[in-house]
């Protein structure tokens, strides 16, 4: 996934399937100047970390 992608995705009001290592995944912001995006497990909203958004899958 691009940064672009991600940000609309985390702009948006509905809900996208979007995976991080196979785990279903919210993403919470997008930094498109370092290419990474916050995210959370939807069963951990507790948990999150920072990735590069290339890593992140939209399915």
């Amino acid at each position: 996934m691009n940064a672009q992608r991600a940000e609309e995705i985390a702009s948006s009001p509905i809900m996208a399937n979007v995976t991080y290592n196979e785990e279903s995944i919210y993403i919470e912001h997008v930094d498109k100047q370092n290419g990474t995006a916050t995210i959370h497990p939807l069963v951990e909203p507790n948990k999150k970390q920072s990735v590069s958004v290339t890593s992140l899958k939209e399915q």
